[in-house]
């Protein structure tokens, strides 16, 4: 069974993301060629990225990034949800990226952003830096307006095409976290 990670892509207070992974969990949940389990960085108090030799190089060795890795480690492919600040990813969640590097390579992600226009800007960035350590993202997303999938900006209320939407970016997800596993496991 191909297990998924979905990761709470910020820490921010009053975040919206922790909603949106849950929502993203229940609905992977129902599957039955794979597992997903929520994943919240806020639970690692990382630090700031301040290694000195990149990850490729010399993993950290801080005990929050190595309990980080491990959790990494054990999965096939993960669900990113993302809000989008400043036309990016939040700095925590690059953080999170940035402190692992042989944990990421050859698994499958797909993307789930929000924001004013989507979080698309900041799902397109981070195709960008998980391409760099070697995760394999799928071309589907689910991009989530703050203005007509939150009531008020605030209280999340997906929109019900969007289900269908996840359900076919988990899909690719997972066909690819099973094509990658052999690589991943070596």
């Amino acid at each position: 069974m191909v297990r998924i990670g979905v990761i709470v892509g910020s820490t921010r207070p009053g975040r919206k993301a922790d909603a949106v992974a849950r929502w993203v969990t229940d609905v992977a949940g129902r599957r039955s060629d794979a597992t997903a389990e929520l994943v919240d960085i806020a639970d690692y108090a990382l630090p700031h990225f301040d290694e000195v030799l990149p990850p490729s190089m010399a993993p950290s060795r801080r005990p929050a990034v190595r309990r980080w890795a491990s959790t990494v480690a054990g999965f096939d492919g993960f669900v990113f949800v993302t809000p989008e600040y400043n036309h990016s990813i939040p700095g925590a969640l690059k953080d999170a990226v940035d402190f692992l590097f042989q944990e990421w390579r050859h698994a499958s992600a797909g993307l789930v952003s929000y924001g004013v226009h989507g979080g698309t800007r900041a799902a397109e960035h981070l195709r960008l830096v998980l391409g760099q350590v070697g995760v394999a993202d799928v071309r589907s997303q689910v991009a989530l307006s703050l203005t007509t999938d939150f009531v008020n900006y605030r209280d999340f209320r997906p929109a019900a095409h969007h289900e269908q939407a996840l359900g076919t970016m988990l899909d690719e997800v997972v066909a690819w976290a099973g094509a990658l596993r052999t690589l991943r496991r070596a």
